[in-house]
């Protein structure tokens, strides 16, 4: 066994080393991992900025308690959780396929609807911020 591909009929089998004339490919390494396996999908520093910054008010107002973030192939996920022990109360979602369309933000809640979607994180993220009453004595 061998490993270089089988000769189909009538092909000749030529010296694998490089001459002038028939000069060697590279391929970069780095290029040739992620064509193999691309890189997962992930936030950004400034996205993990906002989205932290909405986890803190809400873990202060006692809403939120824990906090879990994936990071998948196609698909990036702040998930937030009332107790560690729970279902995800929000999963806030970062898939690029949906760029162009509908935009590449969600926040989903625990039954799996879209609260809000759209192409900037910032006007995504605020379904969170809450309507202020007048209170009447």
């Amino acid at each position: 066994m061998t490993d270089q591909p089988d000769l189909r009929h009538g092909n000749n089998r030529r010296d694998s080393r490089a001459t002038d004339s028939d000069p060697a490919i590279v391929v970069d390494i780095k290029d040739y991992k992620q064509s193999q396996d691309p890189l997962p999908v992930t936030f950004h520093r400034r996205e993990l900025d906002a989205i932290l910054w909405i986890y803190g008010r809400m873990v202060g107002e006692g809403e939120w308690r824990d906090y879990a973030i994936d990071h998948m192939k196609d698909l990036a996920v702040f998930s937030v959780f009332k107790r560690s022990g729970e279902m995800p109360l929000f999963r806030i979602e970062k898939n690029p396929r949906l760029a162009a369309k509908q935009g590449a933000y969600a926040v989903v809640n625990t039954h799996g609807v879209i609260l809000k979607r759209g192409h900037d994180l910032q006007q995504v993220l605020k379904v969170f911020n809450k309507q202020l009453k007048l209170v009447e004595k």
